[in-house]
């Protein structure tokens, strides 16, 4: 029988490297909750605790709205160019997806609980849970373990553009340039504005000169095909 409920710490949940320095400790994964996004956020005085971003990606991740909670410390947050001081017991809740939005320990220890979801649809996990420690693996140098950790996130979320992005990234810079091309051209099909993207991502820089990953970024049909 399923456990009818769990608990834990805040100091005792796993700390994930991420993003711009952030430190990410992931609430969801931890207790595997389907209905609605929940991570936290830790950070000492002068460090970033929610990286600048928005919510208006594409894939099942986007046009969230979000409610932040400063649970111990003190953030300054700036949302849409305002900011707002908030110590701990503020919160903070952002309505449009997108609205830039930034915060700033203003004190040593201070963890901001994220809860988010997209109004009027199911829940799906954002694609960052896996994009992130995929990135602290490139980080360190690990391309094929990078790719493993994003091929994971395509198990749940499949054809999601920013994964399949970030795949051909790590296959690319792995040796692995037959995949990195089938990945990437399925990416820009879904999300052509990713395009812009891989005409200036060194991580493409093994594929510059093949015919299909030009015509990709360029936005024509790939070799051999009519486009029809």
């Amino acid at each position: 029988m399923a456990e009818r409920f769990q608990t834990a710490h805040v100091d005792d949940l796993e700390r994930v490297p991420s993003f711009q320095g952030v430190t990410w400790l992931p609430i969801r994964r931890r207790f595997g909750i389907q209905a609605f996004g929940a991570n936290a956020f830790a950070g000492d005085a002068g460090k970033l605790v929610i990286e600048e971003h928005d919510e208006s990606g594409t894939g099942g991740s986007g046009a969230q709205e979000e409610l932040y909670v400063v649970v111990t410390g003190r953030a300054t947050f700036t949302i849409a160019g305002d900011a707002i001081d908030a110590p701990a017991g503020t919160l903070v809740f952002v309505r449009d997806p997108e609205a830039k939005r930034k915060a700033l320990a203003a004190e040593n220890g201070t963890v901001i609980l994220a809860l988010g979801g997209t109004r009027g649809e199911a829940y799906e996990p954002s694609a960052w849970e896996w994009i992130a420690p995929a990135i602290e693996r490139q980080d360190a140098g690990d391309y094929e373990g990078a790719a493993a950790v994003v091929r994971e996130g395509l198990a749940r979320l499949p054809d999601h553009p920013s994964l399949l992005y970030n795949l051909a990234c790590f296959e690319a810079r792995s040796g692995e340039g037959e995949a990195a091309i089938e990945h990437l051209l399925r990416g820009l099909e879904i999300d052509p504005k990713m395009r812009a993207w891989a005409a200036k991502d060194e991580d493409f820089d093994s594929l510059r000169g093949d015919p299909r990953f030009e015509s990709a970024v360029a936005g024509e049909p790939e070799p051999g095909r009519t486009g029809a």
